[in-house]
């Protein structure tokens, strides 16, 4: 009692260590990460650290892409690229989009993009998801990802000159065909899986599977890709210790970036980095929530303010303003009336959908299956979000038919269009 607890003296050699080893654990859980070297020149702008750091967003942004695939794009369309999907996410620096499409500059640039995209969520953790490797047969059964961002709406082009209908007929027809086509595809592959999964019934050594994926039974037909698997497994374990590893060591990262931040030439709305770092214990937040929810209530006193502003204005002009309102309000009524339809089928009110890729398992009629999700329940679920896709399709569709009005300069209503050669 009574003595001083002694603070413990932080070594400069493990101070300078813990960087370098916090961008490695880094690099390593993204694709095509670079060296700790690179980051330490991107710092200083030196432009021979600019073409790693845009094949490293390339790829980031384009987690689809293989690395085969990612390597048929030139430097300039992977640039022009990197430019555009962080513009339609919200990237709220400038300069960025300012610098040449060859590739050559920008490393201090880019160093501050890749931190504003990791500050916006666990973003280690979504390509270690979407890159894993996969044992089973596996089904995407929410896909409220790609709904919940589409990206901002397409800016109204003025036409120069008439508008070639035939062209949008095409355009549309070769839709149609390559929507058949992926379709008659996804048909095939079910059924494939499906003659799959009945043939190899009762191989598997786990009785809730009760049968063989197409990995598995291709590890029976060529033991030797058994090899190959299990290299596989052993990187997709190296990325996840060093995703652990990054997660210890994030905060290193995010002080380094502040003077990466000083740095930089002022602009008039700087990104604002805010990394998801866990603290223990719940009490040092409350202070915070308060806050938080007095802003809150703030920004709601606001737009109602704005709100009730905007309808005073726009309430004399005509009867215009007055049907787009009756068809928001009714797409709106629709929706709602969707999501009180799938509740109602569900026995409750919770708008919670079974989320992530789901193992297909073949259960016969009448035996109790493992843990998962069942058909009636994927059923149940692809429905409610066949109702909320038919109201957003209305919603397009009215936004076409008064666009197609406006460009052929006749008033909202029936639009005729006749078939080539008339």
């Amino acid at each position: 009692m009574g003595r001083r607890r002694r603070r413990r003296r932080v070594d400069p050699a493990d101070a300078a260590r813990a960087l370098p080893e916090a961008i490695a654990a880094l690099s390593q859980t993204l694709p095509a990460g670079p060296s700790p070297e690179t980051f330490r020149r991107a710092k200083f702008d030196r432009p021979e650290a600019a073409p790693a750091l845009w094949r490293l967003l390339f790829r980031v942004l384009s987690p689809q892409l293989a690395d085969g695939a990612s390597a048929s794009f030139s430097p300039e369309a992977q640039v022009r690229s990197v430019k555009l999907a962080l513009r339609t996410q919200g990237y709220p620096r400038r300069a960025l989009a300012q610098l040449p499409d060859d590739g050559s500059q920008g490393g201090r640039e880019l160093l501050l993009a890749l931190a504003w995209l990791l500050a916006r969520g666990p973003l280690p953790e979504r390509l270690l998801t979407q890159n894993r490797v996969q044992l089973g047969d596996e089904m995407p059964v929410c896909e409220c990802e790609a709904l919940a961002s589409p990206g901002p709406p397409a800016p109204s082009v003025e036409a120069d000159g008439c508008v070639d209908i035939r062209h949008l007929q095409w355009l549309m027809g070769k839709l149609r065909f390559r929507w058949r086509n992926l379709m008659a595809s996804q048909q095939e592959q079910c059924a494939l899986l499906g003659k799959i999964h009945s043939y190899t019934r009762g191989c598997h050594s786990d009785r809730s599977l009760g049968h063989l994926s197409v990995t598995e039974t291709e590890l029976l037909r060529d033991p030797e890709g058994g090899r190959q698997l299990l290299q596989r497994l052993e990187r997709e374990n190296a990325r996840l210790q060093a995703a652990l590893e990054w997660r210890r060591r994030e905060l290193v990262f995010w002080r380094w970036m502040d003077t990466v931040l000083g740095a930089c030439p002022p602009e008039a709305s700087q990104p604002t980095f805010l990394p998801r770092i866990p603290t223990p214990g719940t009490g040092a937040l409350e202070p915070l929530v308060r806050e938080l929810q007095a802003l809150q209530g703030e920004l709601r006193e606001a737009v109602e303010a704005r709100r009730a502003a905007w309808e005073a204005g726009v309430g004399g002009r005509g009867p215009e303003w007055s049907a787009a309102r009756t068809a928001l309000r009714e797409a709106v009524g629709q929706d709602l009336a969707a999501l009180r339809q799938a509740c109602e089928r569900g026995g409750s009110c919770s708008l919670a959908q079974p989320h992530g890729p789901h193992r297909l398992v073949r259960t016969e009629a009448g035996v109790a299956g493992g843990p998962g999700l069942r058909a009636p329940e994927v059923i149940e679920a692809l429905r409610s979000q066949e109702a909320r896709l038919e109201v957003v399709l209305r919603q397009l569709q009215g936004q076409c038919r008064q666009e197609l009005a406006r460009l052929v300069g006749a008033p909202p209503g029936p639009v005729w269009i006749l078939p080539p050669g008339r």
